[in-house]
């Protein structure tokens, strides 16, 4: 163990440190001016494709734009990517929410025999719970401010119901004694994308499970691990994070039966393509096809790549003749 003695120096310095690494800075001025905008921490992992030893030298030739490229690349296949993992998580909520509640009422969620862990459930109440809570306190501090405006007490009043439909969970609580808890398909707007995840996985019957999975047409093994694949790289996202060359750390299933279709390169157990944004891509595009057939999705993903053709390919986990596999020439079947 040593003692951390790196200073914190400026853009302009920056600069200057990049081009004593061999950095090709043409325009000084915007790169300092980028680095202005994008911290030196954020700009690191894209240098490290560029570097040859551990002293940050960079290889002979590289310059300050690939650097900015590479970042805007990254930017923006991030923007594609949550667009959609919105799309694939609203479907499913829907799913859910469609197939559980027509078969067992609108509250179902609080009954234990829908859930293999009940532990797991307990947490799932207790969310909803501290949810309608915390916007029960929210409207009550909204109510204090608004009794000190200077209003007649209808206005107030028509303030406070206002304020009051702002939210379900508030409208809910603030309307309802029994149940307790919302129902379903509020419930299933609210929680997060993991616990939507832990949900659909913690569901007892499996006939359940197969039901929500094909009208996604999905079976249930790859949409339970697909939700969670798509958790882990929505918070990479929505953290702004690295995701071109990310290693994920977890492996996605991948379709066993030609039922469900999927790139030649990926049926291969190549571990480098499995746990890479290649692996990803795929997966997004099927919830494209099956929720969102008219949002170009592939174009907009082929359109970036084509904009961006020196960005390395092998680095995503993707071969050169990507675009080219069966998987991606399909057409939506509207």
């Amino acid at each position: 163990m040593t003692t951390f003695n790196k200073p914190a120096i400026s853009p302009d310095d920056q600069v200057v440190l990049l081009e004593a690494r061999g950095l090709t800075i043409n325009d000084r001025t915007g790169a300092q001016a980028f680095l202005r905008s994008v911290s030196f921490f954020r700009l690191t992992p894209y240098m490290r494709p560029f570097q040859v030893n551990s002293n940050h030298q960079f290889v002979p030739g590289t310059g300050f734009r690939q650097l900015a490229e590479l970042y805007d690349f990254d930017r923006r296949l991030r923007l594609l990517v949550m667009d959609a993992i919105e799309r694939a998580e609203v479907a499913t909520r829907a799913q859910i929410s469609n197939h559980m509640g027509a078969s067992y009422g609108s509250h179902w969620y609080l009954q234990a025999a829908h859930f293999k862990n009940q532990h797991q459930q307990t947490r799932l109440l207790d969310e909803i719970r501290e949810k309608q809570q915390h916007q029960l306190r929210d409207y009550h501090r909204e109510c204090k401010r608004i009794e000190q405006l200077r209003a007649s007490p209808d206005r107030k009043q028509a303030l406070k119901q206002r304020r009051q439909k702002e939210s379900y969970a508030r409208h809910y609580i603030l309307t309802y004694t029994e149940p307790e808890l919302m129902p379903n398909w509020a419930m299933l707007e609210e929680i997060t994308l993991g616990t939507l995840s832990h949900l659909y996985k913690n569901l007892s019957r499996d006939s359940d499970k197969k039901v929500i999975a094909r009208a996604l047409a999905l079976e249930a093994p790859l949409l339970e691990s697909w939700l969670h694949t798509l958790t882990v790289v929505r918070n990479i996202c929505a953290h702004h994070s690295r995701l071109w060359n990310r290693e994920l750390g977890i492996r996605p299933a991948t379709p066993k039966s030609p039922r469900v279709s999927w790139p030649s390169y990926l049926r291969d157990d190549t571990r480098s393509l499995h746990t890479r944004i290649a692996v990803i891509l795929p997966i997004l595009q099927h919830f494209m096809l099956h929720c969102a057939p008219h949002a170009s999705w592939k174009q907009r993903l082929f359109e970036l790549c084509a904009e961006f053709p020196d960005i390395p390919l092998r680095a995503m986990g993707l071969p050169i003749t990507w675009q080219n596999d069966a998987f991606w020439l399909q057409q939506p079947n509207y």
